[in-house]
């Protein structure tokens, strides 16, 4: 038997994190993008030579609807802890302006919610209630994502991305809301 510690980032993506959200409702094809690249990379400079850094790229995307982001996964491998992705979700997230970042090495989800003024911005969370949706108050408020809002939605209804743990409840119990 593998040891989920011999696992390489791309197979806890494929083995553990992928099946996750497709459990919890997540749709593949219009909600969940994999490896996200959203820059070029940065120009170095060193007298007539010119060349380009490492382009900065999320392991995953997590959508509301088409071009509304709200939420970042970052993927490790089982080697490092849990929460060891969330500085660079957080780095990301503050780029793209997204409101939530998670962390993943397999075992479970670290959740940080940048729109939290109160409570607990950040918490563990088990692999078998990884990230859900479901509705809260005006979460995606001050976000690009907002800027996209459909008008369908209730500014009182926007769609925010936390996990389900032991005494949580889940107010959506959809198992889709993109259209």
């Amino acid at each position: 038997m593998i040891s989920k510690k011999s696992l390489s980032e791309r197979d806890i993506c494929t083995k553990y994190i992928q099946p996750a959200l497709v459990k919890s409702g997540w749709d593949t094809l219009t909600q969940i993008r994999e490896e996200v690249s959203f820059t070029d990379g940065r120009i170095y400079v060193k007298g007539n030579l010119t060349s380009r850094g490492k382009q900065k790229r999320a392991d995953y995307i997590l959508y509301h609807k088409p071009n509304i982001p709200i939420a970042i996964i970052e993927a490790k491998s089982n080697k490092l802890s849990i929460n060891a992705g969330i500085q660079q979700g957080l780095n990301y997230a503050k780029i793209l302006d997204i409101p939530s970042v998670y962390s993943s090495n397999g075992d479970g989800f670290y959740e940080h919610d940048r729109t939290c003024t109160d409570g607990q911005i950040e918490k563990n969370c088990h692999l078998m209630n990884s990230p859900r949706q479901k509705y809260c108050g005006n979460v995606t408020k001050n976000t690009k994502a907002s800027q996209h809002q459909n008008k369908n939605v209730s500014h009182h209804k926007i769609i925010s991305l936390t996990a389900q743990i032991e005494n949580h409840v889940i107010i959506n119990k959809s198992p889709s809301i993109a259209q």
